[in-house]
């Protein structure tokens, strides 16, 4: 079967797209949170991370069937959204991001709270002694030391955006060209009994997080 190489990368450079937008997003999100609740106890902690954690346990579909109760149009959150911009967020490459971002959070906190709480308290506290203020000590002493765990938490923020199917397809759904990223498109390939195609996106995607994880292990 002779395979149409525009209808071959499309799925890859959006899913690419929606990983690297997903993997930035999570982590900048994924981090602020850990550095707020790593080393410390408060009436609600509990409760709090439960829920930052909580699409980690659930399925996928799960957390789509929620997605599109609070992104639809009879929610306040869709319609203030097409008030301003005359277009629903559902079946776009946006819902799409914000489907992998929650999805790839708690995976991401996890990690970066993990290598947070393993710095020594007694370095920080040394830092502060010799005056370095609280950015300082968050620059030169906590980042750096988190490094390796902030490394693997943006890999699995990309590898988890560029993967994510469950989510996705129940507020993005499947358009070709549009929103139809290479998972929905492997699922669509496997369907209709075209094999060598899903198999050159299975591949694709092997590459790309093959490539992104050498990448960030040579720089931790």
């Amino acid at each position: 079967m002779e395979i149409n190489w525009t209808d071959f990368f499309a799925p890859v450079w959006l899913s690419i797209k929606i990983s690297v937008i997903t993997s930035i997003i999570v982590f900048l999100l994924a981090t602020l949170a850990a550095k707020m609740m790593a080393g410390r106890r408060f009436p609600g902690y509990s409760l709090l991370e439960t829920v930052l954690l909580l699409p980690l346990v659930l399925p996928p579909t799960v957390v789509g069937f929620v997605l599109l109760v609070i992104l639809g149009r009879r929610s306040w959150i869709g319609k203030l959204y097409e008030q301003f911009t005359e277009h629903t967020i559902l079946f776009t490459w946006g819902a799409a991001v914000i489907a992998a971002v929650v999805v790839a959070f708690p995976l991401v906190y996890r990690t970066v709270k993990a290598g947070f709480e393993g710095v020594e308290k007694d370095l920080e506290d040394a830092a502060r002694a010799q005056g370095a203020s609280e950015l300082q000590v968050l620059t030169y002493v906590t980042l750096p030391l988190a490094g390796r765990s902030l490394a693997a938490g943006y890999v699995l923020g990309f590898a988890r955006g560029l993967g994510e199917f469950g989510a996705t397809i129940m507020v993005a759904g499947n358009i070709p060209g549009r929103t139809q990223t290479v998972p929905t498109a492997i699922y669509v390939a496997v369907d209709g009994g075209n094999m060598a195609l899903a198999w050159m996106w299975v591949c694709s995607i092997i590459v790309i997080s093959a490539l992104m994880l050498m990448f960030v292990n040579r720089r931790s």
